[in-house]
């Protein structure tokens, strides 16, 4: 935090205006209403303490140090400015005392407390009147500077109510004015158990009010997205008959009816924001597809926006395998080619690439329909460009997600999106048994991929890092493929990682894809769009550093072909939660109720990627706990909107002021 100024380190913390010192609200408090006595100290609990201050000098061992006696207590300071030392003789030759909070311990000199927070007061000095609250902080801005700001904005101004009376008896909700006043000055004597669970009536106020103004939010930022203008795409086109006549399987009803949403959105005047979500290899990539053919059918462009090259050339080839028949012109754009080259490719019917569709130098002429694929991977600004190459006529856009949505984070999440969910696998996709070995019994898997191999079958090896890190016991990338080439002699192995170049990382796809290497050592670069379906054995090395929703990920790039697959979880010594998410995967199949039991263990951050610009969806209410209160919030949201708009605005802009508009992209 060094060159950086007070008011710098506030809007560190997102606290730029008034109103987001109100809404700052404490992590926990401590009690500095009593005064405790030395006999009713208790190991690892803090309490206050109050002595006449006798002498304060320094001390050099075993290093130099304030030492400060007072009645029986020591207080010790091994950081102090030397203004501390002149305060406490001054006190002592003043006969004041010193109120000090701070966990007790046994000393050289008897019971003692090591940098503990004090005041200099004079005997009968009264004591607080409220409890002191701990607020998040960030480096080098001290607790006292950030409550004095907070008690300030507090008194500024009588605190109105966004909600009326009946909304407030229909929930049972407190008054605004009296639950954020109670959360930063608790009366002694306060609940500090319901305090401290988020279980008291003021926080269930506060944590319905953010869920209600973000709600409002999205329900205000789907308006507006209908009242832009878009192209009307309207799904009858001939290429898309012949797309339907031409395609060798049959698409599951969950395909179809997220197809029939998809089109339904591109044909409206307004632009279709919609997000479709499905596990692993449910198909999402042929309702793509559709939907591009649907804008090339009307005259427009279509973008394929995906998160790595890998990902973004299996599209490709898959959608060249599909449309180069039809006469369509495909075009692959990524970071590797030059600017002449860009401007040319973005002259095509559909364009598919990376990040680098969005650069400065990338324009469409006739853009109708903006895809992005994972769209979790990408922040808020990233997709915000994409859809907004056109200043006037805004296009469609069709947000796709191979990690499954649990309910409850689509009601506080994705209230703004049109949502559409393929929930079957496609007739082919065989299941994938997951198989947990402890890192000791490496031998056996070597045996067993080796067996596999013999017959013909491919592999996949993945680790967790690519070179050796600080973490020595993880087995990384580079090292694990010599290692398993020194192993296994005679069978063909590769290295497939992200620092590879383009080219380098294309050639080894493609001898994996054409069977040429029978086993691939990756990192998480495979996690999505690499399809091989002769490829039906994984092992994940250390797989207790991975999360669920990896895993699962992982799981999914196997089990495409008619051979029985196996992932095979190497795993060394477990945490709790490890051992927790392990089980998870072990038992479970069904990618949402993997997201779902994710997201009870971990909360909501890895589905969200940068959401709101890297903060988390709420920052008070629980997405398990709340479930209830989300439910009555989104309720509210609706009859408030309807009933009374102005007031329904007033609450979103005292809760989110200028950030509100990123709940919208």
């Amino acid at each position: 935090m060094k060159g950086l100024g007070l008011e710098g380190k506030f809007q560190k913390l997102g606290l730029h205006r008034g109103f987001d010192f109100i809404l700052h609200l404490p992590l926990r408090y401590e009690d500095e209403t009593v005064l405790g006595s030395l006999d009713s100290a208790l190991p690892g609990v803090p309490l206050q303490l109050e002595a006449r201050v006798e002498k304060a000098q320094i001390a050099y061992r075993p290093r130099r140090q304030l030492v400060v006696h007072a009645e029986g207590l020591v207080l010790r300071f091994y950081n102090f400015y030397g203004s501390q030392l002149k305060q406490f003789q001054r006190a002592a030759e003043q006969g004041l005392r010193v109120r000090a909070f701070g966990e007790l311990r046994g000393g050289w000199f008897g019971a003692e407390m090591v940098h503990p927070r004090y005041r200099i007061v004079r005997e009968g000095e009264p004591l607080p009147d409220a409890l002191t609250p701990i607020y998040p902080a960030t480096a080098g801005l001290p607790q006292r500077e950030l409550r004095a700001r907070v008690l300030q904005a507090l008194d500024a101004e009588p605190l109105g109510d966004t909600l009326n009376d009946e909304l407030r008896e229909r929930y049972g909700l407190a008054a605004f004015g009296e639950s954020v006043a109670l959360l930063h000055r608790p009366p002694p004597g306060s609940d500090l158990g319901a305090l401290a669970e988020r279980s008291h009536a003021a926080w269930r106020r506060l944590k319905f009010d953010e869920m209600l103004a973000q709600q409002l939010s999205m329900r205000f930022a789907y308006r507006e997205r209908h009242s832009r203008r878009a192209p009307k795409l309207p799904g009858d086109g001939p290429l898309l008959k012949a797309f339907f006549e031409r395609l060798p399987f049959k698409l599951t009803r969950s395909q179809s009816l997220a197809a029939g949403d998809v089109l339904r959105d591109l044909a409206a005047p307004h632009p279709m924001q919609r997000l479709l979500q499905g596990d692993v290899g449910s198909g999402k990539t042929v309702v793509a597809a559709i939907a591009c053919l649907a804008a090339v059918d009307a005259g427009w462009q279509a973008a394929v926006m995906a998160p790595t090259e890998i990902l973004s050339e299996q599209h490709y080839r898959k959608f060249s395998e599909w449309l180069l028949p039809l006469g369509v012109r495909i075009a692959w754009l990524y970071g590797g080619l030059r600017k002449r080259e860009k401007l040319a490719a973005a002259e095509a019917q559909i364009v598919i690439g990376t990040h680098a569709l969005i650069e400065r130098d990338v324009e469409f002429r006739h853009l109708g329909l903006a895809i992005v694929d994972e769209q979790h991977r990408f922040g808020v600004e990233q997709r915000l460009k994409l859809g907004r190459k056109r200043a006037r006529i805004f296009p469609h856009q069709l947000m796709m997600s191979a990690t499954p949505i649990p309910r409850t984070l689509e009601m506080t999440a994705y209230g703004d999106l049109d949502l559409s969910s393929i929930t079957e696998l496609p007739p082919g996709r065989g299941p994938v048994a997951t198989r947990l070995f402890l890192a000791a019994k490496r031998r056996e898997v070597l045996d067993r991929i080796r067996a596999s191999c013999a017959e013909g079958e491919q592999a996949y090896w993945v680790c967790p890092v690519i070179e050796e890190s600080k973490d020595g016991d993880v087995q990384t990338a580079v090292e694990t493929c010599q290692n398993l080439r020194a192993e296994l002699p005679g069978l063909s192995v590769a290295l497939l990682h992200g620092r590879l170049a383009s080219d380098e990382k294309a050639k080894v796809m493609a001898a994996f894809s054409g069977g040429k290497t029978q086993l691939l050592v990756c990192t998480t670069v495979i996690e999505v769009g690499v399809d091989v379906p002769n490829a039906s054995l994984m092992v994940i090395e250390s797989a207790e550093r991975f999360g669920l929703a990896q895993l699962h990920q992982l799981r999914g790039r196997i089990g495409r072909g008619n051979r029985d697959s196996v992932c095979i979880l190497l795993y060394g010594e477990l945490s709790e939660t490890a051992r927790d998410r392990l089980r998870v995967i072990f038992e479970n199949s069904d990618g949402f109720k993997i997201a779902q039991r994710d997201l009870e263990i971990r909360g909501p951050g890895e589905f969200l990627g940068e959401r709101q610009s890297g903060q988390r969806v709420l920052r008070y209410a629980d997405m398990v706990s709340d479930a209830e209160l989300i439910r009555q919030a989104r309720e509210a949201a609706e009859a408030l909107a309807e009933e009374n708009p102005q007031r329904a605005r007033a609450h979103v802009e005292r809760w989110y002021g200028s950030k509100r508009d990123l709940l919208g992209a």
